[in-house]
This record gives structure tokens, C-alpha cells and sequence, in this order.
């Protein structure tokens, strides 16, 4: 299903505070900070050839998050820049001066974090980031998570000394009981979605995800003209969408936003034009976007910025992660977890419809831009899915690379 943005907004210029967030001055104040990370570097953008040439485009290529500061997920920029900048926040206000992230391990700024606590609920990936960011600055960390979280994704996050709260129910659930922990022990809730009231700290996180963009457009032979992202609460795809919007205007790609089926809030609130909770149903393979009300700083932008939204199903999601992980052709092999290759499965279901390529205008020319937004952050269930291991992968195209030099 898809479905065209016919919102009264749609295409009106994003509101101030959200270019803002979201324009190119933050951007440099993304890669500022990430100067200052150990272990960071640009992760790869990988094309896909041969797949695009199979269903009739230009150029498939695709950011790789699964290689992101060790946390194998985009998340690693969202949650770890927002407490990085509110204990920078803190201390400028708590020593009278502004502070640089350069001073971060400075012992003033590490007396001011050690008496913060950060919170945040998470499906996996995002609690990572805010415990590792945590951690970083020296700050207390606690972590909500729901029942629906594997005990590999939890032990992930708890490596990080954070301090784990587990809540029954679904990801809406542990969000609600987190703010309201929060705000009992006078916690800063940092997290990726927003609500009334709620916009400040969700917008750093969001702000921090425009790194992958910085670094993939300068990575492009040429300017992508269909990106296909998926949502969950919204954060990622409307960073795509409203950081595109800034910098190229009304010359944008043409933007398609991806739910599961089975939590699509991102679409029914497209479909009623205003913000929508759905019905837990089935849970999702895709868990890291099983979401079911969407945050309204990312609807706030997305209304404007998204051109179409389409749902995918579990099948499709699982049968993306196998075709990049085993590809036709000389195409690379990429390893993506269960939310990561879902843009893929989009951009699959619409090349296979005639009518669908005319709606979006995808033909021959077309230059698609993906992002796996996550490795095999459950390596268990990958395998579970794949029938490899991701180490397998990983030695397989290193394998490749090596008859590709000999041959040289």
C-alpha cells in the first residue's frame, strides 16, 4: 500500500525551529562533536549495481549504519549526542562560561555529569546510544525497556553500567513509564520521540542523525532523486526528509517514509492527517520500529517534507535482509537486522509494480538512496533469519575483495 502526502502543509517551507534543528549550521555542530569521539569515522556508502540494473533503475546505493561506533545502528548518533549536549548545557551554566566538547573528560565537566541522570525507554538501539553517551561523560543512566526486548539487545545496553527497569507492555508503554520515573526523581528523559510539551531533547536526538547525511552526500557521485526511509516514531525519516528539504528546497528527492504493517502510525496518521495512535496487534520482526504512536516533532516535518508513505511486510522485511545478505552478481554483501533493510523491501515492492513506479515517478534514470540503519544487533535472531552468521559476511566479501585484487 501507498500512499500519496496530500496534507494541507505538504511542501510549505518546515517551521523555523525544526530548519533549525535540522539546517546546516547544526549539522557542523554534529560533525564538531564527532571530531571529538573515539572510534568514529564516516561508515560506508554501498552500491548496488548489479539490483538496480535487475529492476530497471539508474543506482541503488546504500548507507551502512551497521558500522557506526560499534553500536551497529544510526542510534549511535542520536542518543549519545543529545546527553553529550546536555551535560555541555550543564556545565556552561554550572561554571558561568560556555564549554566545547573538547573539555568533555575535563574533571570540572566530569564532577557536573556525575550528579546527572539520564532515562530513556528503547526497543534496543537507542537506549544503546544514550548508555554509551552516558558513560562517556560519566552521568547515572537507566534504562526502560519492554517485554518485547530480547535479553541479547538488554544485555547490549547493560554493558554500559546502565541501570535496567524492565516495564510490561509494548515501546508506548515503557516511554510513558520512563517520562513519569523521570520526572519523579527529577531524571532528563532523553528521548527519540516527542509529545506535547516534549521537544527540546528529541530534537538533539534527531539533530544527531544528520551526520549520516553529511557524510553520504559527499560520498554521492550525484544527488539521490528517491530516498526510501524507514520510521518507527518518525525520528529518522523526518531527519532525511526535512535535512533534504533545507539544503535542496522544492529540487528534493522524491521521499517515500516506510512502516510495518503491523505498527504503521506513521501512515494512519498520514491517512487521518493528524497524529495517530494504532492498535498493538501482532508484533513485528521488525522491532526496532514497532511503534505504534508516532512523535509529533517528526509528523510536524514529515507532513511537510514526505512525499508518500507505504507499509511493508514482515516476509518483505526478512527477504531484504537475505537478498543483501546474499546478492546476485558482483553487488557487496551487507549485514542488516531485521528494521535495518527495510527501505529495501520498499523500493522492491514498488519496482515490481507498474502502477506504483508511475506514482513516483521511478524509471530508468532513477537514483535510489537506502540506509541500513542497523547491523545484526540481535546476531541470534539474525541467523535465525538469514540461515549466516554475520561473521560469515564479513569474511565472504573480504574473500571477494581478495580475488578482486589478484585479478587486478
Amino acid at each position: 500500500m501507498l500512499l500519496l502526502n496530500e496534507h494541507s502543509d505538504y511542501r510549505k517551507p518546515l517551521e523555523a525551529i525544526d530548519a533549525e534543528v535540522l539546517g546546516v549550521e547544526a549539522a557542523r555542530t554534529v560533525e564538531h562533536f564527532l571530531h571529538h569521539r573515539e572510534g568514529h569515522k564516516p561508515t560506508p556508502l554501498v552500491s548496488l549495481p548489479d539490483l538496480a540494473r535487475q529492476i530497471g533503475i539508474a543506482s541503488i546505493l546504500v548507507k551502512d549504519e551497521g558500522h557506526r561506533l560499534g553500536l551497529g545502528s544510526f542510534k549511535a548518533l542520536g542518543g549519545s549526542y543529545a546527553v553529550i549536549k546536555l551535560v555541555l548545557e550543564e556545565a556552561s551554566k554550572c561554571l558561568g562560561r560556555e564549554v566545547d566538547v573538547a573539555e568533555l573528560q575535563g574533571e570540572d565537566v566530569k564532577a557536573i555529569a556525575s550528579k546527572m541522570t539520564v532515562a530513556c525507554a528503547t526497543d534496543g538501539n537507542h537506549g544503546r546510544s544514550v548508555a554509551m553517551g552516558a558513560q562517556l561523560v560519566g552521568a547515572k543512566c537507566s534504562i526502560f525497556v519492554h517485554s518485547g526486548v530480547s535479553e541479547e539487545r538488554i544485555a547490549a545496553i547493560a554493558r554500559y553500567g546502565a541501570t535496567m527497569i524492565r516495564v510490561s507492555g509494548n515501546y508506548d508503554d515503557s516511554v510513558h513509564e520512563a517520562a513519569r520515573v523521570a520526572k519523579e526523581k527529577n531524571w532528563i528523559t532523553v528521548s527519540d520521540t516527542s509529545w506535547p510539551g516534549y521537544e527540546r531533547i528529541p530534537g538533539f536526538v534527531m539533530q544527531g542523525y544528520t551526520a549520516l547525511l553529511t557524510e553520504a552526500l559527499r560520498q554521492m557521485p550525484e544527488r539521490p532523486t528517491h530516498v526510501f526511509v524507514q520510521a518507527g516514531v518518525g525520528g529518522i525519516a523526518a531527519t532525511v526528509a526535512g535535512h533534504f528539504s533545507v539544503l535542496f528546497g522544492d529540487a528534493r528527492p522524491f521521499f517515500v517514509v516506510v512502516d510495518p504493517s503491523r505498527a504503521a502510525c506513521i501512515v494512519e496518521t498520514a491517512r487521518a492527517g493528524h497524529p495517530v495512535k494504532v492498535d498493538h496487534g501482532e508484533a513485528t520482526v521488525m522491532a526496532m520500529l514497532e511503534c505504534y504512536e508516532p512523535s509529533l516533532v517528526a509528523w510536524r516535518i514529515l507532513s511537510r517534507a514526505a512525499d508518500a508513505f507505504m507499509t511493508v511486510e514482515d516476509d518483505d522485511a526478512i527477504n531484504a535482509m537475505k537478498l543483501l545478505a546474499n546478492p546476485k552478481g558482483s553487488d557487496p554483501a551487507i549485514v542488516a537486522g531485521e528494521s535495518g533493510g527495510v527501505g529495501l523491501a520498499a523500493l522492491l515492492k514498488v519496482a515490481t509494480d507498474k502502477e506504483l513506479r508511475a506514482k513516483i515517478g521511478l524509471d530508468p534514470q532513477s537514483r535510489v538512496f537506502l540506509i541500513n540503519t542497523e547491523g545484526a544487533t540481535d546476531p541470534v535472531l539474525y541467523q535465525q533469519f538469514v540461515g549466516v552468521t554475520p561473521a560469515e559476511i564479513v569474511a565472504r566479501n573480504a574473500n571477494r575483495s581478495s580475488e578482486k585484487e589478484r585479478v587486478a
